[in-house]
């Protein structure tokens, strides 16, 4: 199977190339955002749980988001493989992803990390608040919050990913079509 972990900063196009891998390699799309919206709106006891922390002001545990994404698969039933959006933020949730997975001797194939410098990004994500509905999208200081907090927090997963060869950086800027090819193209390289 083909599991690969779309990663980057936000505005960086992931959801853009994420759709377009989705359409050509099969894949399952597994977002943590959603996940967390399905088992709210649907009041599983996962969702109540989330719930539970999320109204206590508190990060809802890995474990819990990681049962998320075990229900997911196992409700995709025959599946080509997955692309994970906006998952593992952190290198605990990486881990643990590693675990579920080899548990399932399916193992990430890799990442693939979209890689834009920071004024471009801000650029994009005000540009795309003009249109996004987002306020977080429209206001420079939340924008640049983001940004920080994904340098901060986030980036250290790409080193978890880079310790086991698993990792490709691709230049995020450039035609949406270009920058497909060059994700495509270390695919193919990644599940060989």
């Amino acid at each position: 199977m083909l599991n690969i972990v779309l990663f980057g900063p936000p505005g960086a196009g992931k959801g853009t190339q994420s759709a377009k891998l989705i359409e050509k390699y099969s894949l399952t799309h597994i977002s943590t955002g959603d996940l967390f919206r399905k088992h709210l709106s649907e009041g599983t006891e996962l969702g109540q749980l989330a719930k539970k922390y999320m109204d206590e002001g508190n990060l809802v545990p890995d474990q819990v988001v990681i049962d998320m994404v075990d229900d997911k698969i196992k409700d995709s039933g025959d599946i080509k493989g997955i692309i994970f959006d906006g998952f593992p933020r952190t290198v605990a949730q990486a881990e643990a992803l590693d675990m579920l997975l080899n548990g399932k001797g399916t193992p990430v194939t890799g990442m693939i990390a979209l890689e834009v410098n920071e004024e471009e990004l801000k650029n994009r994500i005000l540009e795309r608040g003009k249109t996004s509905g987002r306020a977080d999208d429209q206001d420079i200081n939340k924008v640049e919050n983001r940004i920080k907090v994904y340098k901060n927090e986030t980036l250290p997963v790409a080193e978890y990913y880079k310790g086991q060869d698993k990792f490709a950086s691709i230049n995020g800027v450039g035609t949406i079509d270009s920058i497909f090819d060059s994700i495509c193209s270390e695919i193919n390289q990644l599940n060989n």
